[in-house]
């Protein structure tokens, strides 16, 4: 009530300007619409209506500088981008600015990315604030408080929508505990007698699977091949964990000699997982590396189609390799 009382004593002490008319009129500045504007964190209401005066979006500070103290809303300023598509009413616009009805930039990060991937991604956006610049990926991690200095494979991927000029290790940290909260959720839900010994190896697991196939009815399937073959001590032979390894040698066209090239990340020459996730999994194929599909399949080649042929003996296998490899 003692605002309300304000307001009015304010609509009241405005003759000269038209009374009501200035707090309920749009304040036609002359400028462009629309327009953008930005309140730096910890600027105070003064700074905020020099800012918005500059930008076009505000007429008469001193009145609107007397309407936000009768209102009560002296210390309610929120920090962000802002953005007018028109000409607004002075109440309109302090209400924009306590309320924080920000304009909000859009960033995706794609499933089967990697690190490297997301990293040039954030750093060409323009809307964010580049604290990570000039960090190596270990002091990266270190800065949003992960427990690995490794970060491959431990963000989620997904579209993050985030206030312009916020910094990108606030959104790094975000898609960080994502992925942390996605992995302990699909850990609790996994089937029993899965041949992983940590969260961690079914993040690795996952990044394979993500890598493998973007068909979604097929990733409990290609699961299933990889952890029969963990059970029974079979190599994992997964091209995607080779081309991993081989880095920027690898120029689109992955040859037998890149096969027989030993590298941590070699599935063909080393047994067991990879040392690390190789890319970014998403959520179905978290679920698929915790929940295979149940079949005895330990074989599957590309169909041409975008899908795969999966078998459960070498000679089957050989057939479906034969027949597909003849259509190229």
């Amino acid at each position: 009530m003692r605002r309300l009382f304000g307001l009015l004593a304010l609509l009241l002490a405005l003759p000269v300007m038209g009374g009501v008319w200035y707090v309920l009129t749009p304040m036609h500045t002359g400028a462009t619409y629309p327009l953008d504007f930005s309140v730096h964190q910890g600027t105070s209401l003064k700074m905020a209506i020099r800012d918005m005066e500059a930008a076009g979006a505000l007429r008469h500070p001193r009145l609107f500088e007397l309407l936000a103290r009768m209102m009560g809303k002296a210390q309610a300023i929120k920090a962000g981008s802002y953005g007018l598509p028109e000409a607004v009413t002075p109440l309109a616009l302090l209400r924009k600015i306590t309320v924080g009805e920000t304009v909000l930039g859009k960033v995706t990060v794609i499933e089967g990315w990697t690190f490297a991937d997301m990293r040039r991604a954030l750093d060409a956006q323009a809307d964010l604030r580049h604290d990570s610049a000039g960090m190596s990926d270990a002091e990266l991690m270190r800065a949003i408080g992960a427990d690995a200095d490794r970060p491959e494979g431990r963000f989620f991927p997904d579209t993050f929508f985030f206030d312009r000029g916020s910094s990108d290790l606030a959104l790094y940290r975000r898609a960080y505990h994502t992925m942390q909260t996605a992995l302990r959720d699909a850990w609790s839900q996994r089937v029993p007698n899965l041949p992983y010994t940590s969260p961690e190896q079914a993040l690795i697991m996952a990044s394979i699977i993500e890598k493998e196939t973007g068909v979604a009815d097929e990733r409990t399937l290609i699961a299933a091949v990889f952890v029969n073959r963990l059970r029974i001590g079979m190599r994992l032979q997964a091209d995607p964990t080779v081309i991993y390894g081989l880095g920027s040698r690898f120029d689109g066209n992955l040859r037998r000699v890149d096969l027989e090239a030993d590298t941590p990340y070699n599935t063909y020459t080393r047994a067991g997982l990879p040392p690390t996730p190789i890319a970014l999994p998403g959520a179905d194929a978290l679920h698929a590396a915790l929940n295979p599909a149940n079949s005895r399949a330990l074989y599957f080649v590309a169909s041409g189609d975008g899908r795969h042929v999966f078998s459960t003996s070498l000679d089957e296998h050989n057939r479906a390799v034969a027949r597909y490899q003849r259509r190229k």
